[in-house]
Order: structure tokens, then C-alpha cells, then sequence
């Protein structure tokens, strides 16, 4: 139990690290996927881990309001709420600046999802041509051909690889909708699906841990002590749960920020894969820091009393992460 605890403790450190949130393993490993028996999944480490993540989640909401009347934070908050108006532009270009670095250089939506016939480049130039188009049909245009093209990736690939990358159904929703009656849920859509894709990828590290261990070994990924297989499983905690609190409206500026520098941290080991493959989340990351979670009403705010917040908080949190694991493990 001590060192289940001491594990958990520094657990934190792992954030200065660019192995925590290179979520896509698969970019970076030719080792071959080997499931993990669902017994070996959930050892006694998983169980206090995850039991000890819910715990903190459910008294992180109660404390985030005193933190975010800090003078300095507030001020922050103003500012950047005053460049509101630019995340819609910074949302369209940056989607078409994304698709311009995948075509050119083979792939698309993702390093490994390469395009196998001569029309998929030709949409894709299509789709970029009309989202630069200052014209809101153009761009619901640009938007329907990047929708063709990614359900032509889920026939080839399969849905449940494709939801590693849930959140261009986002981004195509945001960009259709906008200048209609429905835009205002356009960036609430684009927060659950980009969380839905972090806590689907960090299941990838438990159910297939043998490949983020393949990367750590290749690359030299420091694990500050811990065993290799235990500093997967802690990375993969630290990826769920910031999906899960982008999901439930919880830190999702600051998330923002501290996502975006990880990203960035990851670029030094990973290099242009890197860019490539995150490319869309830094577009995506830059309108959170924007947004905020003004717009948002957190699930947590039906509960009254601070007892049946914290209750929820953790019964939801195990819920979410025993679904998630569930289904992946049986379906991916």
C-alpha cells in the first residue's frame, strides 16, 4: 500500500514529461498490438488509483471557484473573453491549415491513415479551397466534403479507430452551423467530443500497454523511477481524467494551457509525426483557452449541497472510466 501511494503521489510529475499526452501510440511503435487480459487490466495499482483519482475530481470542484477569483486569474479571464469573436476564424483556418499539412504529406485526419486512391487528395484540396471561400455556403461545402472523407476513413478503418478522432465530427458540426439558430452548440459539441477522444486513446494504454511501453524503451522516455508498465498506466489516468473534465466543463481554460504546452513538449521527442498528428488539438486547444466554459453548465451544478457534488463527482468519474474501458477492451 505505501508504494501504491508513493506511486499516486508523484504521479504529478508525470505533466512535466511529453509521454504523458502523446495519446496516439500507434504513431510511434511498430510493435504489434497485444491485448492485456482484463484481469491483469484492473490489478490492485488500478483499483486505488482510479479510487484515489475520483476522490480528488470531487473536491476539485469546490475548490476551482476560489481560484478563479483571484485577482490576476480574473483579469486573464477578461482578456481572453474579449477574443471571443476570432474563434470561429481561428477554428476554419486552422481546420483547412491541418488538412493542407496531411495532404502533402500522405495522410489524412492522422500519420497513419494514409489515402489510397487519387480522388481523396483531390476532396481534400476541394474542401480546403471552399473553407478559405469568405462565403458561410462555401464553407458548410468545405464542411460536408471533410465529413465524405472522414466517413470514408471509418469504412476503411473501422469506427471504433476512427473515434480516436471524434473531434473532426466537432469541428464539421462547428463550421456547418455556424450563422444559424444551432452555432451556439456548435463549441459545447466541440468540449465533449475532443474529451470523448482523450479518454478513448488513454484506454489504449491499459488495453494495449506492450506499444506505449515499445515507445518509452525507444525513445528513451525518462519515468522517474517508476517500472515502465506502471508509468503507462499513470499516464494513461492523467489523459483520462483530463478528457473527462473537458467532458464535465471543469478547468477547461487551464486544461487548455497545460495541454497545449505538453503538446509542444511532445514535438521534442516525436518531431514532425508530432505536428502532423496534433496539429488540429493545438487549433482546437488555442479556441478553449479562448472560450472558456462560460457558455457551459456543468453537469455537477444539478446537485445543491457540496456532499452530493463531491458524491456525484466520484460515482460519475468511476461510471465514465469502467464504460470506457469496457467497451474498448471488448470492441477495439
Amino acid at each position: 500500500m505505501k508504494r501504491l501511494i508513493v506511486s499516486f503521489t508523484t504521479a504529478a510529475s508525470l505533466l512535466l514529461t511529453p509521454a504523458v499526452v502523446s495519446g496516439h501510440v500507434k504513431w510511434f511503435t511498430e510493435a504489434e498490438p497485444a491485448k492485456e487480459p482484463i484481469e491483469e487490466i484492473i490489478s490492485p495499482f488500478f483499483i486505488f488509483t482510479a479510487l484515489f483519482t475520483a476522490a480528488i475530481l470531487s473536491v476539485l470542484p469546490q475548490v476551482l471557484p476560489k481560484f478563479m477569483n483571484v485577482e490576476p486569474v480574473r483579469k486573464l479571464d477578461r482578456k481572453l473573453e474579449e477574443m471571443r469573436p476570432y474563434t470561429f476564424p481561428i477554428l476554419r483556418y486552422g481546420a483547412a491549415a491541418a488538412l493542407v499539412i496531411q495532404v502533402l504529406t500522405g495522410g489524412l485526419f492522422a500519420p497513419e491513415l494514409a489515402y489510397e486512391t487519387v480522388l481523396v487528395p483531390i476532396l481534400t484540396w476541394a474542401a480546403i479551397a471552399a473553407i478559405f471561400v469568405p462565403h458561410r455556403y462555401a464553407v458548410r461545402t468545405g464542411a460536408v466534403l471533410i465529413l465524405c472523407l472522414f466517413l470514408n476513413k471509418v469504412f476503411q478503418y473501422g469506427i471504433f479507430h476512427m473515434l480516436d478522432y471524434a473531434f473532426y465530427l466537432a469541428v464539421i458540426f462547428v463550421l456547418l452551423m455556424a450563422g444559424t439558430k444551432y452555432e451556439k452548440w456548435g463549441f459545447p459539441l466541440l468540449y465533449l467530443a475532443t474529451g470523448l477522444s482523450l479518454c478513448w486513446v488513454a484506454v489504449e494504454k491499459w488495453v494495449y500497454p506492450g506499444m506505449a511501453e515499445d515507445i518509452i524503451i525507444s525513445h528513451g522516455v525518462p519515468t522517474f523511477g517508476f517500472a515502465a508498465e506502471t508509468f503507462v498506466s499513470l499516464s494513461a489516468f492523467i489523459e483520462f481524467v483530463v478528457g473527462y473534465l473537458l467532458v464535465v466543463g471543469i478547468l477547461n481554460r487551464l486544461l487548455a494551457f497545460v495541454l497545449t504546452g505538453i503538446f509542444m513538449m511532445t514535438t521534442t521527442l516525436f518531431g514532425f509525426v508530432e505536428i502532423i498528428g496534433h496539429f488540429m488539438i493545438h487549433i482546437i486547444l488555442a479556441t478553449f483557452i479562448i472560450e472558456g466554459v462560460s457558455f457551459y453548465k456543468p453537469p455537477i451544478s444539478i446537485h445543491k449541497t457540496i456532499i452530493d457534488q463531491m458524491v456525484f463527482v466520484f460515482l460519475n468519474f468511476l461510471f465514465v472510466l469502467c464504460t470506457f474501458l469496457l467497451i474498448y477492451f471488448r470492441f477495439a
